[in-house]
């Protein structure tokens, strides 16, 4: 993975749009990001992060939003990125969710988070979309880095301060942390699955041994008081212990069954004894009572006689009258038939009387109502007149309709000819007065536009010009002042050259005065003189308090070539800056820029007046068109409105005449009425009213007819059956209910004298009631002590029965819960075994190692490998680190230990006893061998830009420079590394360098390459 650019805008504290280059940065290997403590540096490497995941590293991400405090209101938070990945170009877009202004109103709006994903097309040279979906291009990126997000804050942002805490950290700790980088939950997992299966296991064992307790428990529940009589197991009994409980318990349950069967044997035969003599004396009392009941019975019908002979005479009568009750019920209802009759014609003729004075027949009079000779003929007569009358008027309802219609239309006629009026005259006056006039000052706009704009382009080329010499006199003015002090500073550099080339100077000749002080410093006895050969020095020369050293004639040099190179450099830029002074007063042509700037402005004015003389010329041609279009318009109008007009007229004179024919024709036919209509509805409610009293008087005579000829069959009928009137045969009278229940009473009484009769007279009857009075109570109590007895031995074989059945029952469960039981033990022995290995408790894991640990201890020692070659580099040989697997205090589990070996002293140190700098060299070869090891579990992917976070303010020049050494080898696989640090020392050492500057209105970024 190799980064190429970064942009962020409004992120974090960058209030703004910055960007990096990363290729121009890392084309050093090394580059140095820095800045003051909170500028932002970390924020820069937040942003990658976030990029890539969607998120920024550990607490960051939630202490605080993306979005800067320093943005503007409508600036979107995003954060783009170009890299490569598995050799594909990609470039990601990510915007957080966020508030955004309203476009309109005021407040905001919440703005969705959005992510982009394209790929560089070599073939097509542009850049095509891949996705627009977070979870695609996620799942694609994950793919393509092969780490999650805390692995690569660990891998390519190598937080020192973390390793070094991690180097302090117990066996928990460290597990966390590797647990989190190497994804090893599976393995745990595993442990959690194997304690969840022991667990189960167990659970599955118990309830079959909690199914065993509770079949002991029913067990003694159904023995009852025979359980004491055997010895009851205690708690969760064993299985063979159990079986041979329940198997005693049921042998005293078939003792205790045949007891209760021969007890019950007896009590039955004793029962049954009882019962036939109970029989006995229960048969000769019921006799006994018979008979006393039909004697008590015969005495009370016999006093009953009188009124028996009264309900035979009544019942005679009803019989008689009921042969002339027909005729009865038939005048009855003739006589309420002519009274109902009666009462229509008198209301049908009163509603007669009751029509308005127009209406009324004049031979119907209030009188007419009360005299019964009205004849229906005449109200039949009258009706059929009015009905008459009512077909004449119908053929004038069309003519009444027609009459509406032509006031309607007259009205429709008036408006159309008062809209044709104010058409004809708007039409007449526009054409008169208004077009004339707006067509001469349409014509005069537009002769004057045209010759306006004829000069329009000679003036723009004049324009574009005195804009150049304007900008050149601009440009001169601005490059005069540059020169002058790029001269001075010209000037100052050469001075500062000769300055320091003359100090250097007289070091090297002061060090070449004292080149045999310096030679003699080096000499040891015994050895050859470097100069001369001898190998005696009597007397060497002595250093002088001021000897020069060749590291401060080395740096007095330096000095002196870098002012020589601003120089150079300097005189290179007032070269350049003199040489575009000249061309811009060329092209000014040596005028002043006030005096530039007038000429450009005043053409600038005359150019805009004859754009704005073209554009009125356009509109005056457009108001031309418009106008010619409007006259013809109005013309044709005008036209239309006259036509209309005449029409309008003879349409209304022609409805007018017609109009004058109805309303002689309506007045007479409608007679007062409001409509010919409302004539006809009350000519034909007159008729409809006639119609009824003709009816209603035609049914009342008949109906006084039939009522007469009723009345004389039903007297003639009744003295003919001994009545005589039909009131007292209707008297006599009976409903057909009573006289059942009367002719029932009669017959109960005959039946009921004879029966009592025959049965008090009854041999078997007399013949008990001649014996001693029967007692049944004294055989009843001794029946039911009895059957007391044998409902209790009944009970007790029922129970004694029932007893051995269950105990049979529940006993073949034990066994079968004891056969079940075998198979759940045999696993629950095995998952035992299998989850405290892995958990590392089983006395067979030595180490007492968990199988997570097992696979992170493995890794550490691949990170412990690889660390131990950069630490051994960083401290000159010294020290190397290595994974130990010896427990740690207090015998507590091992795997993740790690240890120093020195090799000053050849012994092994704990990583907590290293000093500050000793640390920061264990914490930085950590990191990086944690990078190897991460590179290589994710399938391969090359990591060709890292990022080291702090810690080099603890080093030494020495210790610096070895560390330096380490971070150059990074570079042999072409990868970049970038230091995030504010030491001053790397600034000197490192060229390519991205700043970070912190101000009042955000962050700033700039960067410097070599």
């Amino acid at each position: 993975m190799r980064l190429h650019r970064l942009t962020v805008t409004a992120f974090g504290p960058f209030g703004g749009r910055e960007e990096v280059d990363f290729d121009a940065l890392a084309s050093g290997g090394l580059f140095l990001l820095a800045g003051p403590t909170g500028a932002g540096k970390t924020s820069v490497l937040d942003a990658v992060c976030f990029a890539l995941y969607g998120s920024v590293p550990g607490s960051r991400g939630r202490a605080r939003s993306l979005r800067s405090d320093h943005a503007a209101a409508g600036q979107l938070t995003e954060v783009e990125l170009e890299l490569t990945l598995g050799g594909r170009r990609l470039r990601i877009l990510r915007r957080p969710e966020q508030h955004r202004p309203k476009r309109r109103g005021e407040g905001s709006t919440p703005e969705k988070a959005q992510t982009l994903l394209s790929e560089w097309s070599a073939e097509l040279d542009e850049w095509r979309p891949r996705s627009g979906s977070h979870q695609e291009i996620g799942a694609e990126l994950q793919q393509l880095i092969g780490m999650s997000r805390d692995q690569f804050c660990q891998v390519v942002l190598l937080p020192q301060g973390e390793f070094a805490r991690f180097l302090q950290a117990n066996a928990q700790e460290r597990r966390e942390l590797l647990g989190r980088l190497f994804d090893t939950g599976r393995f745990g997992a595993v442990e959690a699955w194997l304690t969840e299966r022991r667990q189960r296991c167990e659970k599955e064992a118990q309830s079959v041994q909690a199914d065993i307790a509770a079949r002991v428990e029913r067990l003694s529940e159904a023995a009852g008081e025979l359980a004491p009589a055997a010895t009851v197991p205690e708690g969760v009994p064993a299985p063979d212990e159990a079986l041979a409980w329940a198997a005693a318990l049921r042998e005293g349950a078939a003792l205790r069954q045949e007891v209760a069967e021969v007890r019950h044997t007896l009590v039955a035969e004793r029962r049954a004894a009882a019962d036939e003599r109970l029989r006995a004396t229960q048969e000769l009392f019921d006799r006994q009572q018979r008979h006393r009941r039909a004697l008590d019975t015969r005495d009370a019908l016999v006093a009953e006689q009188p009124a028996q002979q009264e309900r035979e005479q009544r019942l005679a009568r009803a019989e008689r009258a009921a042969t002339v009750t027909p005729l009865l019920r038939r005048l009855a209802e003739a006589e309420r038939e002519a009274e109902r009759a009666a009462t229509a014609r008198e209301r049908a003729l009163n509603a007669l009387t009751a029509l308005p004075a127009e209406l009324r027949d004049a031979d119907v009079r209030a009188a007419d109502v009360r005299d019964a000779n009205v004849r229906a003929a005449d109200l039949r007569a009258k009706e059929r007149e009015a009905l008459g009358r009512t077909g004449e008027l119908r053929a004038l309802l069309q003519a009444e309709q027609r009459q509406a219609a032509i006031v309607r239309e007259a009205q429709q006629l008036e408006r159309r000819a008062a809209d044709a009026e104010d058409e004809r005259s708007e039409a007449e006056a526009w054409l008169a007065d208004e077009w004339p006039r707006e067509r001469q000052a349409a014509q005069r706009h537009a002769e004057a536009a045209r010759e306006a704009a004829t000069g329009r382009d000679a003036l723009a080329e004049r324009l574009r010009a005195a804009a150049q010499r304007l900008e050149a006199g601009q440009r001169r003015d601005g490059l005069s002042a540059r020169v002058a002090t790029g001269e001075r500073a010209v000037a100052g550099l050469r001075e500062q050259r000769s300055v320091v080339h003359e100090s250097w100077l007289e070091l090297k000749q002061r060090r070449i005065e004292g080149m045999a002080a310096e030679l003699a410093a080096r000499l040891q006895p015994g050895e050859p003189c470097a100069v001369c050969g001898a190998t005696e020095h009597p007397r060497p020369a002595e250093a002088a308090p001021d000897q020069v050293t060749p590291e401060a004639e080395r740096t007095a040099e330096a000095a002196y070539r870098a002012a020589e190179q601003q120089f150079h450099e300097a005189e290179q830029q007032l070269a350049r800056l003199a040489a575009d002074s000249a061309a811009a007063e060329a092209l000014a042509d040596s005028r002043a820029t006030a005096q530039l700037a007038q000429e450009a402005e005043t053409l600038r004015r005359e150019h805009a007046d004859a754009e704005r003389a073209e554009a009125a010329g356009l509109a005056a041609a457009r108001q031309l068109e418009r106008l010619e279009r409007e006259h013809e318009r109005r013309s044709a109008a005008l036209s239309s409105a006259r036509e209309t007009l005449a029409a309008a007229e003879e349409a209304l004179s022609r409805l007018t005449a017609e109009r004058e024919q109805l309303d002689v024709r309506l007045a007479e036919a409608r007679a007062g009425a409001p409509s010919v209509a409302a004539r006809i509805a009350a000519l034909e409610a007159r008729g409809a009213l006639l119609g009824q009293a003709a009816e209603a008087v035609t049914a009342a005579s008949a109906a006084a007819d039939a009522a007469s000829t009723a009345r004389a069959a039903a007297e003639e009928e009744c003295t003919a059956v001994g009545f005589p009137s039909p009131a007292e045969a209707q008297h006599a009278a009976l409903g057909a209910a009573e006289a059942d229940a009367l002719r029932a009473a009669v017959t109960r009484h005959g039946e009921g004298l004879a029966r009592t009769r025959a049965e008090a007279a009854s041999p078997e009857l007399v013949a008990a009631a001649a014996l001693p009075e029967a007692d049944p109570a004294v055989d009843q109590a001794r029946a039911a002590a009895v059957e007391a007895a044998l409902f209790d031995a009944h009970a007790a074989l029922e129970s004694a029965t029932h007893r051995v059945a269950q105990l049979a029952r529940l006993s073949g469960q034990l066994v079968e819960d004891v056969t079940r039981l075998r198979p759940f033990a045999e696993r629950l022995a095995t998952a035992t075994e299998l989850s405290q290995l892995v958990a590392g408790t089983s006395r067979s894991n030595e180490l007492r190692m968990s199988l997570e640990n097992y696979v992170l201890a493995a890794r550490l020692e691949q990170m412990a490998a690889s660390a131990g070659l950069r630490l051994a580099a960083m401290s000159g040989g010294r020290y190397t680190l290595e994974h130990t697997d010896a427990r740690s205090r207090n015998n507590a589990r091992s795997g993740l230990g790690l240890q120093v070996l020195d090799a000053w002293t050849g012994r092994y140190r704990d990583t907590s006893t290293l000093s500050g700098g000793e640390s920061f060299f264990a914490s930085l070869a950590l990191a990086l061998g944690l990078a190897d090891v991460v590179t290589d579990e994710a399938g391969g992917m090359p990591l060709d830009t890292l990022f080291v976070d702090e810690g080099f303010g603890s080093l030494d020049a020495d210790a610096l420079e070895e560390v330096m050494s380490v971070l150059d080898s990074l570079r042999e696989r072409d990868r970049a590394v970038g230091i995030v640090s504010h030491v001053s020392e790397l600034r000197d050492r490192i060229p390519n360098q991205l700043h970070v500057r912190k101000g009042r209105a955000g962050s700033r970024l700039s960067q410097t390459e070599c």
